[in-house]
């Protein structure tokens, strides 16, 4: 495909811009990047993920194909940036949640259940405050924000241009393939594309030591809390059927708070940092999309799997752009499934 343009750019330095091109690079492909932001931030929804990357836990509500492209993530970020934490999730319930507890193992793979005594030997500071939980000791957890900027400064040693100002994909030369990456900013041109809002926090509680992302379920609002180190913890977050990127609303925030309180009292002192809110970019399938028309090839859709689902959408979008491969997220899935 290369063949019929003589250059490449990429709208929009995310998650899924940065992987991209690290992907291309490796092919031996030197795209330019446009980015509205100097340094990754607060604008981008990148800046607010949770930067948890377990598969098997999101088979619970996910579709197979996040569950077995999401296998490969924790390797392309380790091979990537070297910032990859490999502990495991811990799913925990409240004694009156049980339910949802068993539910979750039903509907998922890969764990170990656990009595009290071993949730304590993993994660001290819980002490016995939980009579059962699942340990998916395969998955991993890395800090969004400084891989985000490895990749960006990668890039950049390998000669990667960055150009900080808004593009207008109509302004391109027409030799030029335009990767359009700029999520839910993209929703007046991506036909379906709608936004999840999601609220979540970032604590300071250095009286607590917890060593691996801790998901709490409850029937209306699962928390996740992920350590990111020197006593802080991203703690999120919800889903909401909405676009809109406004501040956060008291309720959820109460409503997170208190789950965390559940968790461990300690969170009661913890001190809050950030409060952060923005907007997912998802199709009807909470599957990313890829899709060319022209000189523009669009990819989004990424939902709340950022960090899980880029590093297979740069692969299949490199492959597609380098070997003319066409992308294809279940009917891989689907047939290695089934072997």
């Amino acid at each position: 495909m290369m063949n019929a343009y003589r250059s490449v750019s990429i709208v929009g330095a995310g998650v899924a811009g940065l992987c991209i091109a690290t992907e291309l690079v490796k092919r031996g492909i030197m795209p330019s990047i446009f980015e509205q932001q100097s340094e990754p931030g607060p604008a981008s929804c990148s800046w607010w993920a949770g930067g948890m990357l377990a598969p098997y836990c999101e088979g619970e509500s996910a579709e197979d194909a996040v569950v077995y492209h999401g296998k490969k993530a924790a390797s392309w970020w380790q091979q990537n940036t070297g910032l990859v934490t490999q502990k495991g999730t811990l799913v925990l319930a409240l004694n009156r949640d049980q339910s949802e507890l068993r539910r979750f193992a039903k509907r998922t793979e890969a764990y170990e259940v656990l009595d009290a005594a071993k949730i304590t030997n993993l994660e001290p500071d819980l002490d016995e405050r939980f009579s059962q939980g699942l340990l998916y000791n395969n998955e991993a957890h890395l800090a969004p924000r400084e891989c985000l900027q490895a990749l960006k400064t990668s890039l950049v040693n390998k000669g990667v241009q960055f150009t900080y100002q808004k593009a207008d994909l109509k302004a391109f030369n027409k030799d030029t393939l335009v990767i359009d990456c700029r999520g839910i900013k993209a929703k007046p041109d991506t036909p379906n594309l709608r936004g999840v809002k999601g609220e979540m926090l970032i604590l300071r509680c250095t009286s607590l030591h917890l060593t691996r992302p801790i998901r709490l379920l409850h029937p209306r609002i699962p928390l996740y809390i992920v350590p990111r180190g020197d006593g802080i913890y991203m703690l999120g977050a919800t889903m909401i059927e909405s676009s809109a990127k406004q501040q956060a609303t008291v309720r959820s925030v109460m409503e997170l708070l208190n789950a965390a309180y559940a968790l461990n009292p300690a969170f009661g002192e913890a001190e809050i940092l950030e409060i952060g809110v923005d907007s997912r970019p998802a199709f009807s399938d909470n599957l990313p999309k890829i899709s060319h028309q022209g000189q523009v090839i669009r990819a989004n859709g990424l939902y709340r799997h950022g960090f899980l689902l880029a590093p297979m959408l740069a692969t299949m979008l490199a492959d597609y752009i380098h070997l003319g491969t066409k992308p294809q997220w279940l009917t891989t899935c689907k047939q290695e499934l089934s072997t």
